[in-house]
C-alpha cells in the first residue's frame, strides 16, 4: 500500500474490502503512456481572447457534471490546438474537476467530441484498461465516500481546489477486472432509471419559478380574478378608491405639519396648506390596458416613500446615538425576507423614529447587481425597532384598502423589467432612486377585488410551494438511494465475487513488473 492509502488507513478512513479488492491511488491506475494524466494549459497559453466560434473543443469545468458530460461548447483555432497537443483529450478519457465543491467531480468524454483539449482546472486521465475500467472509475470518483476521503487534501476556503499531485493520490477501491464489468453493468441498469427520474423531477422543479411568475402576472393584469369581476359587476371602481387615498394622503400631511408647528411652538403661517406637494401623476398612455374597474396609479400616490440610514455617516460631536437592528439588501429578497443574519447600527433617535419599520411596509432594494434591482417583500414586524439602510427603500401605504402584497408582487414581476428600463445603468450594475420609485406604475384594483387577488395568489403559490417541497424531498431520497447503491457497489455487496478472479493487487504487481522490464530494456538498448 502506497503512502496516501497508508495515511488514510492509519486514520481509520479505509474500510476492509472483499477478497481480491485493493485500495489503490489514482496515479497507479493510469495507462502506461506519456501524458496519461495531464492538466490544462495555464496563463497566457489559453486566454479568453483565444476562443473562437468553431474549431477544436475546449473541455472546461462547465462540462463536468456529477458523473455525466454536460454540453457547454467552447472552441479554439486549429493552429492553436496544434500547439497544445500535450493537453489533448480523447473520447473515453476521464476528465476530473479540480476546482469547486464536491471534489473530485468527474465524467467521461463522449464519442464524437472531435479534437479537444482540457482547460486549466481540469485533469485528463487515461486509465489502464487492464487494471480499471473508465466507467468503473467514473462511478468511484463521484461516489460520496471518495469525495469525503479526498476532502483531507483539498485546499482553499472560498474556492476549494486540488492540484495534480493531489489527484494522483486519490484512493479508490479496485475490484478484480471481471467483477468491475459486472458492477458497471449493474450500476448502469439500476442508475439509468433513477437518473431519468431525477432528470424529470429537476426539469419539473426548474419550471416552478415560471409558474410563480405566471401566477403573479395573471394577478397584476387582472386575469386571475376575471370570474370574480363577473360575479361582482357593481364593485366600486378603483378611481373612487384613489380619490379617498389622495384625500387621506393630504390629510396625513396636514396633520404632520400641524404637529411640527406645535412642537416648534409656532402658529401655522398663512396659506401653509398651499405648500402641499401633489404626488407624482402617472401618464398611462403607453401602459397595458387594465380591466374596466381598474386604473393605473403611481406608487407615490399610494404611499409615503423613504430612503434609509447611511452606514458610516459622520455625525456632529455630542449627538447621541443608540444601537438598533437594521435591514440590508441581503435581507430583502424577491418575495421573502431573509432574517437569519441581522446586523446593528448606531443611529440618531430622530432617524430611529422616522425609519422604524411598521407592519405592512413594502420594501424595495435600490439595486447593485441586476438581480437585486427593485426586489423586495413586506415587513411584518418580526423585529422590534428595526430600521433600514439607505440601499433599501420603504413604501408605507396610506390606505388600509390597498394590499401590500399586491404592490410587492408588482415590483417582483413586471417591476423588475420596468426598473431596468428606467433606472441608472452601468456595465454590470443598475440602481433606482426615490424619483424613479415614486413614479413606479401600479395597477389599482377595487378594494374587494384586491382581497380576492391576494387570496387567489396565495392559494396558487401554496400549491407551488407544496410541489417544490415534495420534489425536494424526492430528489433528496433519490440522492440517498443513489449513495446506497454506490456504497453496495464499492463494498462488494452489489454483485457476487468469483474466487477464481485474479486479485487487483496481483494484477497491479504484474503490470508494475512489466513497466520495470520495459524501463530496463530501454536502458539496455541505449548502451
Amino acid at each position: 500500500m502506497h503512502q496516501a492509502a497508508e495515511s488514510l488507513r492509519s486514520r481509520g478512513l479505509l474500510a476492509d474490502l472483499p477478497p481480491g479488492w485493493s485500495w489503490i491511488e489514482l496515479g497507479r491506475l493510469a495507462a502506461p503512456e506519456d501524458n496519461a494524466i495531464t492538466d490544462g494549459p495555464f496563463g497566457s497559453k489559453l486566454k479568453t481572447e483565444h476562443y473562437r466560434q468553431s474549431g477544436p473543443r475546449v473541455i472546461r469545468l462547465q462540462n463536468i457534471g456529477d458523473g455525466v458530460f454536460k454540453e457547454a461548447k467552447a472552441h479554439i483555432s486549429d493552429q492553436h490546438f496544434l500547439s497544445l497537443q500535450r493537453h489533448r483529450v480523447h473520447a473515453g478519457d476521464l476528465v476530473i474537476a479540480i476546482l469547486g465543491d464536491a471534489l473530485p467531480r468527474a465524467c467521461i468524454i463522449p464519442e464524437g467530441i472531435g479534437p479537444a483539449i482540457v482547460k486549466a482546472d481540469c485533469i485528463r486521465f487515461h486509465s489502464n484498461e487492464e487494471l480499471v475500467l473508465a466507467k468503473y472509475l467514473n462511478y468511484a470518483l463521484n461516489f460520496e465516500d471518495t469525495q469525503k476521503r479526498t476532502a483531507a487534501i483539498v485546499h482553499g476556503v472560498g474556492r476549494p481546489r486540488l492540484n495534480l499531485e493531489g489527484v494522483k493520490s486519490i484512493v479508490v477501491p479496485i475490484a478484480p477486472i471481471n467483477e468491475q464489468r459486472q458492477i458497471v453493468e449493474t450500476l448502469d441498469e439500476l442508475l439509468s432509471d433513477l437518473d431519468a427520474a431525477v432528470a424529470a423531477m429537476e426539469h419539473a422543479r426548474a419550471k416552478l419559478p415560471l409558474y410563480r411568475a405566471s401566477v403573479l402576472k395573471a394577478a397584476v393584469e387582472g386575469s386571475l380574478t376575471a370570474e370574480w369581476r363577473a360575479r361582482h359587476p357593481r364593485a366600486e371602481p378603483a378611481t373612487k378608491l384613489l380619490k379617498r387615498i389622495l384625500a387621506e394622503r393630504r390629510r396625513h400631511w396636514e396633520e404632520q405639519r400641524l404637529r411640527s408647528f406645535a412642537a416648534a411652538g409656532k402658529e401655522p403661517p398663512k396659506n401653509w396648506k398651499a405648500t402641499y406637494k401633489e404626488p407624482l401623476a402617472l401618464d398611462a398612455t403607453n401602459l397595458p390596458a387594465l380591466p374596466a374597474q381598474w386604473c393605473w396609479v403611481s406608487l407615490d400616490q399610494l404611499s409615503d416613500i423613504a430612503g434609509g440610514v447611511t452606514k458610516g455617516q459622520r455625525l456632529s460631536p455630542g449627538r447621541k446615538t443608540r444601537v438598533v437592528p437594521y435591514l440590508r439588501v441581503a435581507n430583502v429578497q424577491r418575495g421573502f425576507l431573509d432574517l437569519r443574519e441581522i446586523k446593528e447600527i448606531h443611529a440618531l433617535e430622530t432617524d430611529i423614529e422616522f425609519l422604524r419599520l411598521k407592519p405592512g411596509d413594502v420594501l424595495f432594494n435600490e439595486g447593485g447587481d441586476r438581480d437585486k434591482l427593485g426586489r423586495g417583500w413586506i415587513w411584518e414586524g418580526q423585529i422590534d425597532e428595526c430600521i433600514h439602510q439607505n440601499h433599501v427603500f420603504r413604501a408605507r401605504l396610506i390606505s388600509s384598502e390597498v394590499q401590500p402584497k399586491l404592490v410587492s408582487w408588482c415590483g417582483n414581476s413586471y417591476g423588475q423589467r420596468w426598473f431596468l428600463r428606467t433606472g441608472k445603468q452601468s456595465v454590470n450594475l443598475a440602481s433606482i432612486n426615490l424619483t424613479v420609485l415614486r413614479s413606479f406604475p401600479v395597477p389599482l384594483a377595487p378594494a374587494k377585488e384586491q382581497e380576492a387577488i391576494v387570496e387567489a395568489v396565495e392559494d396558487q403559490l401554496s400549491v407551488i410551494d407544496h410541489l417544490e417541497a415534495d420534489l425536494d424531498a424526492k430528489l433528496k431520497s433519490a440522492q440517498v438511494l443513489r449513495h446506497a447503491i454506490l456504497r453496495q457497489a464499492f463494498t462488494g455487496q452489489l454483485v457476487s465475487q468469483d474466487p477464481n478472479d485474479e486479485p487487483a493487487s496481483e494484477l497491479l504487481k504484474g503490470i508494475a513488473a512489466e513497466r520495470e522490464a520495459r524501463v530496463r530494456d530501454a536502458a539496455f538498448a541505449k548502451r
